[in-house]
């Protein structure tokens, strides 16, 4: 089939809006992690997630990552802070995206931890982007 160049624009333009929300859903994480908010945090999930931990712990429904990070993101504790940034998107169906992301540890002093999550994200019609099933995985020093 053969698309005319006003249907690429449109296409081109809802990819671009997709992927400035998926950064939206990732600076919420950054956010809500900084604030160690874990109502912000679990807000962006989807229902069914599921959620692998840095340190391996598997996740899978809402009710089992809610209640892991209500338990340890408010008493998380790091000096300084966390950013969070998009490095790639790839697009595995319109409605679906593996999103790999940069973490960033910054201590007021010394050298921080760094993380490559990945994050699939899923989208139901014009609702928003969610996390569905995610790694989060350390970066080894050294």
């Amino acid at each position: 089939m053969k698309t005319t160049p006003n249907a690429d624009a449109v296409v081109d333009a809802a990819r671009l809006a997709d992927i400035e929300a998926i950064g939206q859903v990732v600076a919420a994480v950054q956010a809500s992690q900084r604030a160690k908010d874990p109502e912000a945090f679990l807000a962006l999930f989807h229902p069914d997630a599921l959620w692998t931990t840095g340190g391996g712990k598997v996740l899978i429904g809402l009710d089992a990552i809610s209640e892991f990070t209500r338990e340890v993101l408010p008493s998380a504790s790091w000096d300084g802070e966390v950013t969070y940034e998009v490095t790639h998107v790839q697009f595995l169906r319109p409605d679906v995206a593996a999103v790999k992301v940069s973490q960033v540890y910054h201590p007021t002093e010394g050298e921080g931890d760094q993380g490559v999550p990945l994050y699939v994200m899923t989208k139901d019609g014009d609702g928003p982007w969610l996390l569905t099933a995610c790694q989060n995985t350390g970066v080894p020093k050294g």
